[in-house]
């Protein structure tokens, strides 16, 4: 059985990017993934696209379960594989396959019911909330298959294999290339879906996910002797995924609920700000590519070496990615600031919409080191099985405040649209700076205590 042993004897800077490397490339045709979900939106209409802007916060309330479902599930099953408990850790990616089963069907069901009336209260009505409906309803169908996808994905990041999910969204990318204009304008027996037909492209691929990562699994040794008795429910294993991955879903929820509520104030402005946000949203996603890679590797790395309770190999694996992140983010800053219209134009001819996308990008640019800090050091807790910090300062920073600084600086001193932009940049720092004086006293803690156990075993 392959356990990825290698994550607690090399070098931390190598499997940072060994790591890191495959899972930012996968995540740069994910997000290259919605972007050519987002055009082909555009060329129905800009009621189109605005409903694709306002499926986003719900559509990531899928996202937020199954990220913190699997960050739970890598941090559980990464602890066993450092600790040396094998058996114990193919017992959890069972029951992990379970867990996500399960909360598949239940967010159709919430999903289903739900979201007509939060599409209302998103401010959408007439074609916007129609468009809106078709491609969510369609989505939650199959939310099964996403939520399996990343379960599987927990499993593999675990024994430190970031590939296999690579692999997925690389030719994911190709595939929903060809299906989104077949199923969005019909051929080949296959009838004219409309934008709902951009959603079903994105399910099938979905389907696809879950028979490549499965075979993955197997073909890693987590599921060694397995049999279909092992997907019942048992209540330790139960408990420990939900204490472990239903803070880091709600950290994961209050970002939902952070983005919820940008578009429900944008949405004051008009569709074309609503529109703007979106493409605004999915560049800010490219740019932040590097990061997304970093947090799987530095979570894999906490998680087993700590369980092996090689805490200095947890502090250098903190210091490094913070380090690398900030560098990597300080460019972005440069690109994205300098390049904000012509990246806008790529996706609307709107003037509106461009200019208001530009005015956004230029001040949320000056974001992105605070992102690479926050989401670093969450990562890092996340591995360190204490997920309730990052939970704190994700109700905060997407709930909290927002609502009185949104509200002070977009309406109460008349700043408007750019006041929520400010107003983004500032909970954000706020937010990172806290958490960052946070992980690095634990740092500091786990310092001296490694420096006591080498002590001890001398």
């Amino acid at each position: 059985m392959n356990h990825g042993h290698e994550l607690l004897h090399q070098p931390i800077p190598g499997l940072i990017r060994k790591l890191a490397v495959p899972t930012s490339v996968g995540y740069f045709f994910n997000t290259m993934f919605n972007v050519v979900d987002t055009f082909y939106g555009g060329r129905v209409s800009t009621e189109a696209l605005a409903a694709l802007s306002l499926s986003f916060p719900i559509f990531f309330l899928i996202i937020a379960i199954g990220a913190g479902i699997s960050t739970g599930a890598t941090a559980l099953v990464g602890h066993e594989l450092g600790a040396g408990n094998a058996e114990e850790a193919r017992h959890l990616a069972g029951q992990t396959i379970s867990f996500g089963i399960v909360h598949g069907f239940l967010v159709a069901a919430v999903g289903f019911s739900a979201a007509p009336l939060l599409f209302q209260l998103l401010g959408a009505k007439g074609p916007v909330l129609q468009f809106a409906l078709q491609y969510m309803d369609t989505i939650f169908t199959g939310s099964i298959f996403f939520l399996i996808n990343y379960v599987l994905n927990s499993i593999l990041n675990a024994t430190g294999d970031s590939r296999s999910f690579r692999n997925f969204l690389v030719v994911g990318f190709f595939l929903n290339m060809i299906f989104d204009p077949w199923f969005l304008y019909g051929g080949l027996g296959v009838p004219a879906l409309g934008l709902s037909g951009i959603a079903w492209a994105t399910v099938l691929v979905q389907g696809v996910g879950n028979i490549y990562l499965a075979m993955r699994v197997r073909q890693s040794g987590m599921l060694d002797g397995f049999r279909w008795r092992e997907l019942v429910p048992r209540r330790h294993a139960y408990s420990q995924l939900a204490r472990q991955g239903f803070p880091s879903s709600l950290t994961m929820m209050t970002v939902a609920s952070g983005i919820f509520l940008i578009t429900w104030f944008v949405g004051r402005f008009g569709s074309e700000a609503v529109a703007a946000y979106g493409i605004g949203a999915r560049i800010e996603q490219i740019a932040l590519l590097p990061v997304m890679g970093m947090n799987v590797a530095t979570l894999a790395l906490v998680a087993q070496n700590s369980g092996a309770r090689q805490l200095e190999r947890v502090v250098q694996t903190i210091k490094t990615a913070l380090r690398v992140g900030v560098a990597f983010m300080g460019a972005g800053t440069v690109v994205v600031f300098l390049a904000a219209r012509p990246l806008m134009g790529l996706f609307s001819n709107d003037p509106k919409v461009v200019e208001i996308g530009v005015g956004y990008l230029r001040i949320e640019a000056f974001v992105f080191v605070a992102y690479v800090i926050l989401y670093t050091c969450v990562a890092v807790l996340q591995g360190l099985k204490r997920p309730g910090f990052a939970l704190m300062i994700g109700l905060m920073r997407q709930i909290v405040f927002p609502l009185p600084v949104f509200y002070l600086l977009a309406v109460f001193l008349g700043f408007g649209l750019p006041g929520i932009w400010w107003g983004i940049l500032l909970v954000t720092w706020g937010a990172a700076c806290v958490t960052l004086v946070y992980v690095l006293r634990l740092a500091a803690g786990m310092s001296l205590a490694g420096a006591e156990l080498e002590s001890a075993a001398d």
